[in-house]
């Protein structure tokens, strides 16, 4: 995994995103998951990690189709969309073990959404005490791993047993 070290990040975090079209929709197009950082690839929505996570273990789920709105995902992709969820808690609870989780959608720039046209849910896990002074004064967040440990770590780990999802 190569590719997630410091100078691809750095190279990322420099480039225009906005021009390459929608993160999720490429990492869906893609078969290289590694890259993309694809966990699971369900029928209607698939889990990822964010790139830019506030806790190691921050996932999220994506519907595969390009909507900006909750109200427009059809209700199968609805239904997926929450048993990926807790799928996701899951493969999160086995390898982390945190103390409690935040976990929802920003919907609309307004309410903090970094990507706005296509809609996807955090599942953030969440530890008594995680937030110190780095966090709080500092505005900078210590991750224990890497990304490419935390990858690693969730594909292992995540549920074989559920067929549904």
């Amino acid at each position: 995994m190569d590719h997630l070290w410091s100078p691809w990040r750095m190279k990322y975090i420099r480039s225009n995103r906005s021009s390459k079209g929608c993160v999720f929709c490429s990492a869906l197009k893609s078969k290289d998951d590694e890259k993309h950082l694809v966990v699971h690839r369900g029928q209607h929505a698939f889990v990822i990690l964010n790139k830019f996570p506030y806790t190691s273990g921050h996932l999220m789920v994506v519907p595969n189709v390009h909507i900006d709105a909750f109200d427009k995902m059809e209700t199968d992709t609805c239904a997926e969309v929450m048993l990926l969820i807790r799928r996701s808690m899951n493969a999160i609870n086995t390898v982390y073990k945190p103390d409690g989780y935040n976990m929802g959608a920003n919907l609309g720039s307004s309410a903090g959404a970094g990507i706005t046209d296509h809609i996807h849910f955090h599942i953030v896990p969440r530890w008594e005490g995680d937030t110190n002074y780095m966090t709080a004064i500092g505005q900078t967040r210590v991750l224990p791993e890497d990304l490419c440990e935390t990858y690693e770590r969730l594909r292992a780990a995540w549920p074989q047993d559920d067929p549904q999802a």
